[in-house]
């Protein structure tokens, strides 16, 4: 029996090199009814502009300062920062039971777009090029202070997120948050023991195998992890070598631009709706650590979708899966291999062509 057909009929363990866990795979259920929670459809009438949205251009937000007339990217101070740089020491506390230490740190908003009504696989290539550049200049501004910066973008309401206008977040600490830590010592303790980093060799093996690859060119792959926790989870890689998003060439930065596009777009197309995400990007940490031996980082971004059979139904991370291992249903070949075959036109862009209109 071959290792996919094995996969495909028996539940079995897999290691995630970069969380040191193991995710247990259990194809098998994927054949039981579904009884349970079904989730609303995304509504998918959102208007271009509204005053009242605080993202649009023009409007007020909650601290009462109007947004300008933006016509691309657009980048505020959060209004509600969970991180402020001013923050007091709550002093030391020697007992092991009960630490805390300061949390000092920025938080931002930034819009993709000035339209409400599009989605970044809407977006044209060049418009999703600012959107990467802006996040360069981000990690080079904030970076030079902060220890970690975090790029991420909750999409859709099933993932949190409060508005349907087109944006991200970024938050920049001065410490190293737990997950970024986990990266950092896994990917430290890798280089040290193979010769070579964890994520430049695994890119290069997944290429190899084409097994989870979901699209790639030149520049760039994605993959459905081996270890992919979420169903349809995919892991963005460059094949070069990168620490951080400032360090693309303008080459790489029009490829991944490409390659956000192509795969968001086969997300939506899947059950043809817009697909609900979380996403982010991890590099090498900054701040004190610009001037350190980063040779065992690469740079990479995680996209974690709840979904599962349907736009209704989703993935839960409970009982098991919160007291003793995480678990997966849709093995990660199979999650690959129907994103794989879908087509790369997106299908709002087919249904409005019948009509002579274009969403963008």
């Amino acid at each position: 029996m071959g290792c996919l057909e094995f996969y495909d009929k028996h539940q079995h363990l897999r290691y995630n090199p970069l969380r040191d866990s193991w995710v247990l795979v259990s194809a098998h259920r994927m054949k039981r009814p579904w009884k349970g929670q079904v989730e609303k459809p995304p509504e998918d009438n959102t208007p271009r502009h509204d005053p009242n949205n605080p993202l649009c251009p023009g409007s007020v937000r909650a601290n009462g300062e109007v947004n300008p007339e933006y016509d691309s990217t657009f980048m505020f101070d959060n209004d509600f920062p969970a991180l402020q740089p001013d923050a007091p020491d709550p002093g030391s506390d020697h007992h092991p039971l009960f630490q805390s230490k300061a949390a000092r740190g920025v938080c931002k908003v930034m819009c993709f777009h000035p339209w409400s009504d599009i989605t970044l696989p809407l977006m044209q290539p060049a418009e999703i090029r600012k959107v990467i550049d802006k996040w360069a200049d981000l990690i080079v501004e904030l970076g030079a202070e902060y220890t970690w910066v975090q790029i991420f973008e909750n999409k859709g309401a099933m993932m949190g997120c409060s508005n349907p206008h087109p944006h991200c977040q970024v938050w920049a600490s001065n410490f190293l948050p737990n997950e970024a830590a986990l990266a950092e010592r896994c990917q430290r303790d890798f280089l040290q023991k193979h010769g070579e980093p964890l994520l430049v060799q695994y890119a290069r093996m997944e290429a190899q195998a084409q097994e989870r690859v979901v699209v790639e060119n030149e520049h760039w792959l994605v993959v459905v992890p081996y270890w992919a926790t979420w169903p349809f989870q995919t892991l963005l890689l460059p094949r070069r070598h990168v620490f951080r998003l400032p360090d693309l060439t303008a080459q790489e930065r029009d490829s991944l631009a490409s390659i956000m596009k192509r795969l968001l777009t086969k997300y939506d197309n899947l059950f043809e709706v817009s697909f609900p995400y979380s996403m982010g990007w991890h590099g090498a940490p900054t701040g004190s650590h610009l001037q350190e031996d980063m040779s065992h980082w690469q740079l990479h971004a995680h996209y974690y979708p709840p979904l599962l059979r349907s736009a209704t139904i989703r993935k839960f991370m409970v009982g098991y899966e919160m007291l003793a291992n995480e678990q997966r249903d849709l093995t990660p070949e199979q999650a690959a291999d129907q994103l794989r075959k879908l087509g790369e036109e997106h299908y709002k862009m087919k249904k409005t062509e019948g009509d002579g209109e274009m969403e963008n």
